[in-house]
């Protein structure tokens, strides 16, 4: 089964930022929509930021103005720019293309005074 590979974690300050990456196999990248959840301590995964073929990005309330999702077609990865941190941020990270169920390890984010 195919998962996709995310990185880029780790303990930032609240106002802080981190840039998290999905490396994806060409055939998904090229073809499919591909978001980024996020899974808060005791919550269930939640959408967050997805981005289609042709770049267009969407966003969920809660990042929208501090989280920027874009492609980088040289690395076949799916970039998620997080800017201005807050407590609320913190989870694991996942990204996969839409109706995929598969899931990778994700990567951890803790924001932290």
């Amino acid at each position: 089964q195919v998962q996709l590979v995310e990185s880029g974690g780790g303990l930032v300050q609240p106002g802080g930022s981190l840039r998290l990456s999905c490396a994806a196999p060409e055939s998904i990248f090229s073809r499919r929509i591909i978001a980024w959840y996020r899974q808060a301590p005791g919550q269930q995964r939640t959408m967050i930021a997805y981005i289609n073929t042709s770049d267009s990005p969407t966003y969920a309330d809660s990042v929208k103005g501090r989280f920027t999702i874009s492609r980088d077609h040289a690395k076949k990865s799916v970039d998620l720019q997080m800017n201005n941190l807050q407590l609320e941020d913190t989870g694991v990270y996942y990204c996969s293309w839409l109706g995929s169920g598969s899931w990778g390890q994700g990567t951890r984010v803790t924001v932290s005074s």
